[in-house]
């Protein structure tokens, strides 16, 4: 029986991945083989030390320690392209919101006052102030192909729009996902020439940390709009701001209120809204669970953050072992030696590795005495050790 503790409400459909005869499930349980979280922050938290995996669902992990759970061995997976619908969506939303001038021209109608003529009156008097743009045509710069930005840059171009992307790290699988017409750019720059109308689609990381700062404001085309619905940090607020009031950028549409930005006239701010709908929070919640499942019955490591992505079919014959160390030369050799000095044959091994991490699995022809298992977690570099009988 496994203990799954989760942290935050978890979508029912995601739950019922983990069966009852194999699972048990419940916000406040003791030593818990794994971790469930939405939003919950585990930095300064004491994570067990019975705790295998923690599964996020969603696609951030900055309010989990991945560092520190990466010197343990232990995996944080996530959910990348569960919730892309529902963002891209939002995204397309906000193009329309300020191409039409839409939440201003609503307060301004909200702020009328008098008769229903005299509130046309007014309205046609200045329904001119808010006067905005069509799509179709206008440039659309996507910084970051991945599952999100690949679907906005799609719709885009099915709205009519011309297209143009960023993504020095594009995968084979977006590639192919890619609408033809997409224009490749060189770089972040390149987008924000080109572009009238850019979405910010990329981690926060160090490297994208205030990615879109006065620099790369600079380089943008008078007039242009600028969408965020990445990380509040991946541009730089006290520059837009005064982009904003120089008139530079059209509007700023952001999933992040602050202070600066609730009440300026240019920008509209949500209450990060990005994957809050019922559709996403299921598929993320489903997506994470399996694969929380699938480490802790078979060992399989898919989308961890901080393991290489590792899946061998179980040969059936005996245990199987994993193995997380740091990735350093005969590791695989100390292994073998130690699994053959325990009369252990190896049906099948898998080893692959990623940054100073590697992962390994192990089938043999047996049944792994607990000596053989002392021997492996005493190899120095050796971050985790266990069997799957």
């Amino acid at each position: 029986m496994y203990r799954i503790q989760t942290l935050n409400n978890i979508a029912v459909k995601g739950l019922e991945r983990l069966p009852r005869e194999r699972f048990e499930t419940a916000s406040d349980i003791a030593d818990p083989d794994a971790i469930l979280v939405r939003s919950a922050d585990l930095h300064g938290q004491s994570v067990p030390g019975s705790v295998l995996a923690i599964g996020r669902a969603g696609a951030g992990v900055n309010n989990i320690p991945v560092a520190e759970m990466t010197e343990r061995g232990v995996p944080v997976f996530n959910a990348p392209g569960a919730n892309a619908n529902a963002v891209k969506e939002l995204v397309i939303a906000g193009l329309f919101l300020a191409a039409r001038n839409i939440c201003p021209a609503w307060a301004y109608a909200r702020s009328l006052e008098g008769s229903d003529e005299e509130l046309h009156e007014a309205m046609e008097a200045n329904k001119k102030r808010f006067t905005g743009f069509e799509l179709p045509g206008r440039t659309l710069g996507v910084v970051g192909l991945g599952a999100i930005g690949v679907q906005v840059a799609n719709t885009a171009r099915a709205l009519g729009m011309e297209v143009i992307g960023y993504d020095p790290q594009i995968t084979v699988d977006a590639a192919w996902q890619l609408d033809a017409g997409v224009e490749a750019a060189h770089s972040v720059g390149d987008v924000m020439a080109h572009a009238d109308m850019v979405t910010v689609h990329v981690p926060l990381l160090e490297a994208t940390r205030g990615l879109i700062d006065a620099s790369r404001l600079a380089q943008a085309r008078a007039g242009a709009t600028l969408l965020n619905f990445s990380r509040a940090e991946i541009v730089d607020e006290a520059d837009v701001v005064k982009a904003l009031d120089e008139e530079r950028l059209h509007a700023y549409i952001s999933d992040f209120p602050s202070n600066a930005l609730k009440d300026h006239p240019k920008a509209v701010t949500l209450p990060h809204l990005g994957a809050s709908t019922l559709e996403a929070q299921e598929n993320c919640a489903v997506m994470v669970a399996e694969q929380v499942r699938d480490y802790l019955e078979t060992g399989n490591v898919r989308n961890a953050v901080n393991f290489p992505d590792v899946t061998m079919p179980r040969s059936g014959k005996g245990d199987r072992l994993c193995v997380v160390n740091a990735n350093v030369p005969n590791m695989l050799g100390q292994i073998s030696s130690i699994l053959a000095q325990a009369g252990l044959n190896i049906d099948d091994m898998y080893n692959k590795a990623q940054e100073r991490l590697a992962y390994t699995l192990v089938d043999v022809e047996g049944t792994v005495p607990d000596t053989a298992v002392e021997q492996l977690a005493g190899i120095e570099g050796v971050l985790k050790v266990r069997v799957i009988r």
